[in-house]
């Protein structure tokens, strides 16, 4: 179908509020639709379509297997040919609910036949500090999508900054130079553009956002870069009180040490993510992915040097091009690759500290085979 989609998201909903309504501005002919998920206590989830006039109509989907998120995959795609097959609309805006993550709808609707022209995350630049740091689950802030919804608010929020190209950036008069900077080297790559509040009446409104809304957008690829083999992962930086540590090493982290290191690693920056390789886990890529006070470490599959060589066919171009722009003689493509990015960050006790972890000379030189020895302690967190 030839309607294109945007699909708005953000914990921030006053920004976000603030960026529907400029592309509503903007772009004539466009339709916001929204599922407000707060009303899923009730069984179920409250639909709303409008334009910049107001409220076109609305209506109630039940939820799906006690799932307000789940109810909204079923109701979202009808919703959306609807308006394709009625031919009066321009551009349909999908606003999220607050904890709803882009990815997942982005997905939903590309499967559905329609195309996704962008992916906008809309933020206040004075809150990105204070949601990165709280690790409350959602159910205790009321933004469970699910009763079974175990997100915090820090790793939630995360994902949606990170996923998105374009950041609908707030003119929040509480934002200082340090917040912008936060952002900035949270996301480096994406488009941020500038949404006013309070334009006068008659006004011109700026394209920017119109034109971003309608740029396009590739599911498949934006799907392949959240892997953490070859995520987009922000560059080393230091400015305006804020630094990026990129910390990449050739050699193995000896399990015992890197599990008693954890809690001062998690803690020691706002946001760290990337990927590491533990001595007695040689074959396995393990991903790091560490918001509000809480670190999730899971295994993402084998490294690309693990694989036998026909089996590298099935794997993502993306991943192999990655692979090869990185690839050791020995080691292949196995490595440590973790990135900090926090106000006030204590670069060489960080990095001092992360380099106590890694196996010694004399570890490193007894080889794999007494590696795979090595106390297996991140076991229990992997759930192996």
């Amino acid at each position: 179908m030839s309607l294109p989609v945007a699909v708005v998201a953000g914990l921030h909903s006053a920004a976000r509020a603030a960026a529907v309504d400029r592309l509503l501005t903007d772009v004539p002919g466009s339709v916001v639709l929204h599922h407000d998920l707060a009303t899923a206590a009730a069984g179920t989830v409250v639909r709303t379509v409008r334009d910049r006039g107001g409220v076109l109509s609305t209506g109630e989907t039940p939820l799906v297997n006690d799932c307000a998120c789940c109810a909204l995959r079923e109701d979202l795609v009808p919703e959306l040919r609807r308006l394709a097959d009625a031919g009066a609309t321009r551009l349909a805006i999908v606003e999220l609910w607050d904890s709803v993550e882009p990815k997942a709808m982005a997905e939903v609707i590309a499967s559905g036949g329609l195309t996704v022209t962008s992916v906008i995350t809309a933020v206040d630049p004075a809150l990105v500090l204070p949601y990165l740091g709280n690790g409350d689950d959602l159910a205790e802030a009321g933004l469970a999508a699910a009763a079974t919804d175990q997100r915090t608010v820090a790793d939630t929020f995360a994902r949606q900054l990170e996923y998105a190209p374009v950041l609908a950036v707030a003119d929040s008069p509480e934002a200082d130079d340090e917040d912008r900077e936060l952002l900035a080297q949270l996301h480096p790559t994406a488009r941020r553009v500038p949404i006013g509040h309070g334009d006068p009446a008659g006004a011109p409104a700026p394209e920017t956002l119109a034109r971003a809304a309608l740029a396009g957008f590739d599911v498949e690829a934006a799907a392949a870069a959240q892997h953490p083999a070859c995520a987009l992962l922000p560059q080393e930086a230091d400015d305006h009180g804020v630094s990026t540590l990129v910390w990449h090493r050739r050699r193995p982290f000896h399990p015992e040490r890197l599990y008693a290191a954890l809690e001062d690693l998690t803690c020691a920056a706002a946001r760290s993510r990337g990927r590491f390789w533990l001595a007695d886990k040689p074959d396995t890529l393990l991903h790091w992915d560490a918001a509000g006070g809480a670190l999730c470490v899971e295994g993402a599959g084998p490294w690309l040097a693990a694989l036998p060589d026909a089996a590298w066919e099935m794997v993502p171009p993306v991943r192999r091009a990655a692979a090869a722009l990185d690839w050791h003689p020995e080691h292949g493509d196995r490595c440590n690759h973790l990135v900090f990015t926090s106000p006030g960050l204590d670069r060489e006790g960080l990095a001092h500290l992360l380099e106590s972890c890694l196996l010694t000379d004399a570890e490193y030189a007894a080889g794999r085979d007494s590696w795979r020895k090595l106390p297996p302690a991140f076991d229990t967190l992997l759930e192996v």
